[in-house]
């Protein structure tokens, strides 16, 4: 296996460096390579949560935008896999309290953030992604990777001590996305004409909360570098909190890279493998990228949800029948092959379909 580069990404991009080797991204085996370009930015469906409430629901006032509301998820889940999320009762002040934490971290000096480094084969921590293949090319960031929840799986070691303000504003945020996250199972559920507890009930009670924390540095050659190779999530539901300012993120939408368009104060909602395995494949796990830009460095929360680490995850029965087949293998553990995959080209989600 190469040697990694003796420089950091925030140092290469510091310094101006052309890109080493291990990152020039020269082919992608399941969608469109050309780095340049992107259509859009792509309509993605804007959806108030609040309008999935119980509340809501049970309000004869409300009830007409609610039904539309269920089906423009239900559609948005379907072609696309994704939506922007609005509605989810946080602050504009608050959401930009989260992303400053976070590049208050970035922002710290290599040796103070490398009290946080992610061991050798672990995934939590500071760094860059885990090298598994010879043929992996890096991407253009660093990442910080924390479980949230449970809280007793928390490693609070890893857990940065400065900004002072650090773990108890993500705290409060993982709470509140954890929230929505739930109010969106149902609703996911209930879209399909399914028991709002279909999804919620496989991923357990004590199902994983994981945040990671990007940081993507300007790259002198954008043209060769993407921040994050394309991929589709190893969660059932990932909630992005984008930067502010720089649009990166791109989803493959009929077979074309689209820009995500950054909408004010919303969450990009994007669904997982897991989920696309519980739906019977009805629900589309999007394949979606970040590249890179020469100008600006840009900065992104993403919460995955995925379920208890033993637990057994496969396709709803009521979505099986003779004119939809069972797609999927029951599966668990779905990340560590999700992650194998990804490095090495692969699609993970392509390993467990009969």
């Amino acid at each position: 296996m190469p040697p990694l580069p003796a420089k950091s990404v925030p140092e290469m991009s510091v310094d101006g460096d052309e890109p080493p080797p291990q990152y020039i991204v020269k082919e992608c085996n399941f969608a469109p390579l050309d780095l340049s370009t992107a259509s859009g930015p792509f309509p993605i469906p804007i959806i108030d949560i609040s309008l999935f409430s119980e509340s809501a629901s049970a309000n004869s006032s409300k009830k007409e935008a609610a039904d539309e509301a269920l089906e423009q998820l239900r559609s948005a889940l379907i072609s696309a896999g994704c939506f922007q999320a609005v509605g989810h009762g946080m602050s504009s002040s608050f959401l930009d309290k989260v992303r400053e934490v976070a590049r208050q971290f970035f922002a710290l000096p290599l040796e103070e953030k490398q009290k946080y480094a992610r061991a050798e084969n672990e995934s939590e921590g500071f760094g860059s992604d885990t090298v598994v293949s010879d043929k992996q090319v890096l991407d253009w960031s660093n990442r910080l990777t924390l479980q949230v929840f449970p809280e007793e799986r928390r490693r609070l070691n890893l857990w940065p001590k400065t900004p002072n303000e650090f773990g108890e504003t993500l705290h409060e945020y993982g709470l509140k996305v954890r929230s929505a996250m739930a109010l969106m199972y149902k609703a996911m559920a209930r879209s399909l004409n399914l028991e709002e507890n279909s999804f919620l009930g496989q991923m357990g009670d004590n199902s994983l909360n994981e945040v990671r924390m990007n940081f993507y540095p300007p790259c002198s050659r954008p043209d060769l570098v993407l921040g994050l190779k394309p991929h589709t999530d190893r969660s059932a539901m990932t909630v992005l909190l984008q930067d502010s300012e720089v649009e990166s993120l791109q989803m493959l939408i009929d077979d074309k890279w689209v820009k995500v368009p950054i909408v004010k104060d919303a969450l990009v909602v994007n669904l997982g493998d897991q989920m696309e395995i519980m739906s019977n494949g009805v629900f589309k796990s999007p394949l979606h990228r970040v590249v890179s830009n020469s100008g600006k460095l840009r900065v992104s929360l993403a919460f995955l949800s995925e379920p208890e680490p033993e637990k057994e995850i496969g396709p709803v029965d009521a979505l099986v029948d003779e004119h939809r087949p069972r797609g999927y293998k029951n599966v668990k553990s779905y990340g560590s092959l999700n992650y194998t995959c990804y490095q090495k080209g692969m699609v993970a989600i392509d390993m467990v379909k009969m």
